[in-house]
């Protein structure tokens, strides 16, 4: 399960339009987390050249970068994911698309947009980054370090399963600078494992959580999932309790979906369901506002739609949020996504069309978008929005436009809705508003991008 808030990446879906939830709350097929704006259906192979424009520009001196490498296999796929993986690679063929991505990063070193400039943070996604042997890690990291320095990075955050752990990997994955360490367990109930196809099992969660506490990493996150197939208000509760227990400096919290693409939504397209079998938004809702209030009682602050941390002014995911303050984005390795300067772009999206471009030497860019500055407004308005509260200064002072102006009708309505409070220099979500954030951004999309398909 990706960790990063902010769903990157993912498969393209079928030409389907965003679903909006049905008046009586079941959850159907399709994707309900915004993660970009716009939306990805609006991204074309006509755009690529924009993308090489860009790089061959001068570099920004006030833009961060980031570094995102995707590590797309794993040992099993589960029954929800709809991400890029592979489970028949072998070690040859694994080495080889880590080789392709060392490619890949050397040719972006030497654009003129991106040479010389240290990133500020770098995330492994997957899939599973944990997936991979110690030697393949080291190795992996070291050639990363000496094509693009990591002297000054301030994150390094890392994905990992962890039935893929043992202490002696966590170890080294400490050793190369994994500063936010991301356990994927999603419930501690081995049942609702094994229903939703995950390949782990609880005591490998328990002796995961238990390793990296004691080798010390700076940040651990641990992933939830509320309305797993099978998933009971009891169950629920026990995993918060138990999450509580190992006391994690960050929680982060999904509500189930099933988007397209994945092993629910073929069975139902096979049986003719059109309901998911998985937890109405009611009920999801319910439970996340449940776990908010216990990690709450137990010292945590919530920091965002998904997340709770245990201490706000130290516990911080840069990737997150300067992703969401429109930061460039580096993206290697196999359907991945990036931004260069307002210019937003995905890599092709299978391992094969991904490897040939490498070979021939070409970027394996498929997909892009150049973004005006409007756009650029409403991608930060909305994706920050997550967060619970937005300043009225802060895009004031960077975009020159007052946004309780520019988004008046949808805050008038989003208020009205009981969800939103606007009070001197804040815009913010009440609890209710936070927990389906991402059915109300549609209202602040520009016309054309509404009611088109997301992805």
């Amino acid at each position: 399960m990706d960790t990063s808030e902010i769903g990157q990446p993912t498969e393209p879906a079928p030409d389907l339009k965003h679903p909006l939830e049905k008046p009586d709350g079941a959850t159907e097929v399709g994707s309900y987390f915004v993660a970009n704006y716009p939306p990805f259906s609006f991204w074309d192979t006509g755009h690529v050249s924009d993308v090489m424009d860009r790089l061959e520009g001068p570099a920004p001196d006030d833009v961060n970068l980031g570094l995102y490498f995707h590590i797309p296999f794993c040992r099993k796929r589960c029954h929800f994911c709809y991400f890029r993986v592979y489970t028949d690679k072998n070690a040859a063929e694994i080495n080889a698309y880590l080789n392709a991505g060392i490619q890949e990063l050397e040719m972006y070193a030497k654009m003129p947009y991106i040479a010389g400039r240290q990133p500020q943070f770098v995330y492994f996604g997957g899939g599973t980054p944990s997936y991979l042997s110690v030697n393949q890690l080291q190795d992996l990291t070291s050639r990363m370090k000496d094509t693009l320095p990591w002297d000054g990075v301030e994150e390094v955050a890392f994905e990992c399963e962890p039935g893929t752990l043992t202490e002696k990997k966590l170890e080294k994955i400490k050793e190369i600078g994994v500063t936010r360490l991301s356990l994927g367990i999603e419930n501690f109930d081995d049942h609702i494992l094994e229903l939703n196809g995950r390949a782990h099992r609880s005591k490998e969660a328990y002796r995961a959580l238990a390793y990296a506490q004691e080798i010390g990493f700076p940040q651990i996150n641990i992933d939830l999932i509320a309305g797993m197939m099978d998933e009971t208000e009891d169950n629920w509760k026990r995993c918060v309790e138990k999450a509580i227990e190992y006391g994690p400096e960050c929680v982060t919290i999904y509500q189930m979906e099933v988007p397209y693409n994945t092993t629910i939504y073929k069975e139902m397209k096979a049986s003719g369901k059109l309901t998911a079998p998985v937890a109405d938004w009611a009920t999801k809702r319910r439970w996340v506002s449940y776990a908010f209030d216990e990690f709450v009682k137990a010292g945590y602050s919530i920091s965002s739609a998904y997340t709770v941390v245990k201490n706000p002014d130290q516990v911080k995911f840069l990737y997150r949020d300067s992703l969401w303050a429109g930061a460039d984005l580096l993206a290697l390795g196999v359907a991945s996504f990036g931004h260069m300067g307002g210019v937003h772009y995905q890599n092709q999206a299978d391992v094969g069309p991904y490897m040939m471009d490498l070979e021939a030497g070409k970027l394996p860019i498929y997909r892009a978008y150049p973004t005006n500055e409007e756009e650029r407004l409403v991608r930060e308005f909305i994706l920050q929005l997550k967060l619970g509260a937005v300043k009225i200064s802060y895009y004031k002072e960077k975009y020159g436009v007052d946004v309780t102006e520019r988004f008046e009708k949808p805050l008038k309505y989003v208020e009205s809705e009981g969800f939103l409070t606007i009070e001197g220099d804040e815009i913010r979500l009440d609890r209710e508003g936070l927990l389906q954030v991402d059915r109300l951004l549609h209202e602040f999309f520009m016309p054309h991008h509404r009611d088109a398909r997301y992805t």
